[in-house]
């Protein structure tokens, strides 16, 4: 049997390699030996769209069942974010989301998230591990004798989510503003739960699709043609909203059909949680978001703090302390106020809420954050090369960093997850290269002023690193 090791985000692998449902239940005995160990008996079991799904989901409740635990097990497709707040709401000890999140349709994965409502940190993620059997439980109980030994009760994940949105937002102001919202669900999870709270929208891939159409469901541009041609060709709407395959990742669109990354949504967010929600606490980020948070937390008189990537090492700082926002470069971000976890429906509601209160259109409010930290532009390449080649440019990156990329040189370099290289002296241009904890690709990131600067650094870091 593989040794079975969770990355950046849960444990993930491909469908019938390792993604196995002998190895789901063998990463179930690992989690319900620490559950046992730590007197824990209680936990939220929840599946997003993806290939085998209910099956998985299943197998997991069962495993739990072979030693005693107790099981709220959602009984139809359900967000991340869902199964954490069903967590927290519940009070139940732990939760698992069968999902591989963003990851293309041949993988499938395994999150673990805790009684707070958010990711598991990375302590009690590696004493899961350390607790993980060799050989899976053969003998397992049916779901019928779970039933029936008050083992198992079905739980409406969704509905509870639900009535925490109606509970927390004006609904009413955002359905009343004028608004007309594209949304892409890419076949995943969020798409009930937007037709349920904005029935009014143009929906699409908010059909069944358990391979995604064949693409990854992640958020970004080259994802999201249809839902950027769309908005492009009807003037009506007036901006655009997706979620990635378990809802907690969140990209958007303007009324121009131009694609409005993590970054500025960060900004965007910061900015109406304390000028106009007038909420405080630290800004907290992973390495890979762009400096100007910083600016802004900095001009607001907020304490800013950078993390590793992975979302869990964000959430493990809200656990103890206020955080107002935070996030992360590939969609995640979170607010005072919800859970510690990523929430892409949540943030999307939060954005089109801001412009309802304020009347204001995306582009009118990327401008309003252009005033106070000036224009910039982000993109980010993926690099699908051989393992050698990526070994070695990191292995560069730490033993012989590089001085230049191109005509671009290098003025300062930080290292707290990755290779992020300073290019300009007011560090309003940098390259940063890391390989992924999640899918086998380098990724170079990079920030200019505007978006011919973006890829002129990409394209200078590409020719360095691999010739």
């Amino acid at each position: 049997m593989t040794k079975i090791k969770f990355g950046t985000d849960g444990w993930r692998a491909i469908i019938a390699l390792e993604y196995t449902v002998d190895n789901v239940i063998r990463v179930t005995e690992g989690a319900a030996k620490w559950m046992r160990k730590n007197k824990y008996t209680k936990v939220v079991v929840g599946h997003d769209c993806r290939f085998g799904g209910p099956m998985f989901a299943e197998t997991t409740t069962r495993a739990f069942g072979a030693y005693g635990i107790k099981v709220l097990l959602a009984k139809d497709y359900v967000s991340t974010p869902m199964v954490s707040l069903g967590v927290l709401k519940t009070e139940s000890d732990l939760g698992i989301v069968i999902t591989a999140s963003h990851n293309p349709p041949s993988y499938n994965g395994y999150k673990l998230k805790s009684a707070y409502g958010g990711p598991t940190i990375p302590v009690h993620i590696a004493e899961v591990e350390d607790q993980i059997p060799n050989k899976p439980k053969s003998d397992l109980p049916t779901i019928e004798e779970m039933e029936e030994n008050g083992l198992l009760e079905y739980i409406d994940l969704e509905g509870m989510y639900i009535d925490h949105v109606k509970a927390n937002f004006d609904l009413e102001a955002i359905r009343n503003s004028g608004i007309k919202l594209a949304y892409d669900a890419m076949y995943g999870a969020g798409k009930r739960a937007m037709m349920r709270l904005l029935p009014d929208s143009v929906f699409i891939h908010c059909d069944d699709n358990p391979s995604f159409k064949g693409q990854a469901p992640e958020p970004i541009h080259r994802n999201l043609q249809e839902l950027s041609d769309l908005i492009k060709n009807d003037k009506t709407i007036d901006c655009g909203l997706a979620n990635d395959g378990d809802a907690d990742r969140i990209g958007m669109y303007d009324a121009d059909g131009n694609f409005v990354d993590s970054h500025h949504l960060l900004l965007i967010l910061l900015l109406y949680m304390t000028q106009h929600k007038k909420q405080t606490g630290k800004v907290v980020v992973s390495c890979s978001v762009t400096n100007k948070l910083r600016q802004m937390a900095d001009l607001y008189g907020l304490e800013f703090i950078q993390t590793k990537i992975g979302f869990k090492h964000i959430a493990e700082i809200m656990t103890t302390t206020e955080v107002v926002v935070g996030g992360e470069e590939s969609g995640g971000i979170t607010v005072n106020g919800h859970i510690p976890e990523r929430d892409g429906i949540w943030m999307g509601m939060l954005i089109l809420e801001f412009m309802a209160k304020t009347g204001k259109s995306l582009k009118a409010l990327i401008k309003d954050v252009y005033k106070i930290v000036g224009a910039f532009s982000f993109n980010r390449d993926d690099l699908h090369i051989k393992e050698s080649q990526k070994q070695a440019i990191v292995k560069q990156c730490k033993t012989n960093p590089y001085k230049a990329f191109g005509k671009y040189k290098v003025h300062r370099l930080e290292t707290i997850d990755g290779f992020k290289f300073f290019l300009s002296a007011d560090e309003n241009e940098w390259v940063m290269i890391r390989p992924s904890g999640t899918e086998p690709v380098l990724r170079v990131y990079a920030q200019a002023p505007n978006a011919k600067g973006v890829r002129s650094i990409l394209d200078a870091t590409k020719e360095t690193i691999l010739n």
